[in-house]
């Protein structure tokens, strides 16, 4: 067993392998300037949340093994600072994660959307049919503790692998260390504006991450997204095996979805044409994995999905009101979660909100790219939460200029907390789905204050 320290251990996927570490008998200590939920909580169930916030470069010695180095915490750590003085090994999370995986067979799953989506998918087919493999991947799972894990008897690793900065001290893309031997990009549509200046130098960091799979090995990639086939035609790829794909043929009926296959029927739980895409690329992984086809389509029946990835949060059969939150923030998948949902309830009131979160929605010059992103649904909702501007030093944005950025005159702009509560409440009626979309807390507001009492 080691001594793991981890600088940043509050991370949502850093501490998650914290707890994994500790649970295998490790020695486990961390430090950060501040802690979410639920990461205090688990921290402090597990004994290792920090007794106070801050650095503390007293806590590095020559007991330490490896020191793990989140992307949170600034090349000028004093942990950091002092674990370099000493000659500690220091590996970022993506190095560690390969150190712990590099004699399997690496999945690595990129894209600018439903990674987390297609990585589930797979580690639902593996469980099924008791494939042994670790596991990254960028959201809780039903059926699995933590969302990394690691063992010394694992064939396989599957890893949610993104294209976000490595840490303080290596500024390549997280998914140009795990060297796969199968690979899958969902698709591009440019995002982390703020890393990726431009278009092409957010393509070069895929460009790069094709090199990086293995001689032999496998590119499954989504035929149907323009640029994303644009790039694979472009670079070099005679050291692979090209596997294209596209979405399951599909059909929806009394709001059931059924994938059709070779003349039969297969009954699944999520839905809209990004999902039967996202099932496709774990399908043609299944497949690569020597799984009989019937048994992977028999599979993704009992698939429920990721937690916030279009997830059912509520359900009145009586009254037909379903309400569903998602994780999309970027244009890309704002609008095919919207498209998604509007599909399936065709026949229903649809009202869609959405909260602008992220560095990159919250940038005057990118705003525009969600242009006609909420226009299918009837009734449509913006929020900016003002803690969440001040983060990010921006002063608040005219409702208008903002209907302008949307291309949609009718949508409308909230302010805090009450309002929200006001609107949505006034807005749900029988013979409605909702859907919630943030990357954020939605100003921590609960599905029961925004009910008909």
């Amino acid at each position: 067993m080691a001594n793991y320290h981890f600088i940043a251990i509050g991370g949502a996927v850093m501490h998650q392998l914290a707890l994994h570490l500790k649970a295998e008998g490790n020695e486990v200590s961390g430090s950060d300037d501040i802690i979410f939920e639920p990461a205090m909580t688990n921290l402090k169930h597990a004994g290792i949340l920090p007794t106070s916030f801050g650095w503390y470069p007293e806590k590095i010695n020559h007991n330490i093994d490896a020191v793990i180095l989140g992307m949170h915490a600034k090349d000028d750590n004093p942990e950091l600072i002092k674990a370099e003085e000493l000659g500690l090994k220091i590996y970022s999370f993506p190095e560690f994660f390969y150190q712990q995986c590099k004699e399997k067979t690496r999945i690595a799953i990129a894209g600018s959307h439903g990674k987390t989506s297609i990585t589930s998918m797979i580690m639902h087919i593996f469980k099924n049919y008791d494939k042994r493999f670790d596991y990254l991947v960028g959201a809780k799972l039903d059926g699995f503790k933590y969302m990394v894990s690691t063992s010394k008897d694992n064939d396989y690793a599957i890893i949610e692998a993104d294209e976000y900065l490595t840490s303080p001290l290596d500024l390549r893309s997280k998914f140009l260390h795990y060297f796969p031997q199968i690979a899958i990009i969902s698709g591009i549509a440019w995002d982390h504006i703020n890393v990726f200046p431009t278009f092409d130098s957010y393509l070069e960091t895929f460009r790069k991450f094709i090199a990086s799979i293995q001689p032999d090995g496998y590119l499954i990639y989504n035929q149907e997204d323009k640029e994303l086939r644009n790039l694979v035609q472009s670079v070099d790829t005679k050291h692979i095996q090209l596997i294209p794909y596209s979405p399951f043929d599909a059909v929806i009926e009394n709001e059931a979805v059924k994938i059709k296959y070779e003349g039969q029927s297969f009954p699944i739980e999520v839905f809209g044409k990004h999902n039967l895409s996202n099932l496709k690329a774990a399908f043609e992984v299944g497949k690569l994995a020597n799984i009989d086809v019937k048994d992977i389509l028999n599979s993704f029946q009992t698939f429920k999905g990721a937690a916030k990835r279009l997830e059912c949060i509520y359900q009145d059969n009586a009254n037909k009101i379903t309400i569903y939150r998602d994780f999309a923030h970027a244009p890309s998948k704002v609008n095919a979660t919207v498209q998604a949902v509007r599909e399936k309830y065709s026949n229903r009131k649809m009202i869609a909100f959405f909260e602008l979160h992220t560095y990159s929605s919250l940038q005057e010059n990118f705003i525009c790219q969600y242009a006609h992103t909420l226009d299918v649904a009837d009734v449509q909702f913006i929020y900016i939460d003002a803690e969440a501007l001040k983060i990010k030093n921006k002063e608040n944005f005219d409702p208008n200029w903002l209907k302008e950025q949307f291309a949609n005159d009718k949508i409308i702009v909230l302010k805090d907390k009450a309002d929200i509560i006001q609107h949505l409440k006034q807005a749900i009626t029988q013979n409605c789905v909702v859907l919630l979309m943030s990357s954020g807390n939605i100003a921590n507001i609960q599905i029961e204050e925004i009910l008909h009492s």
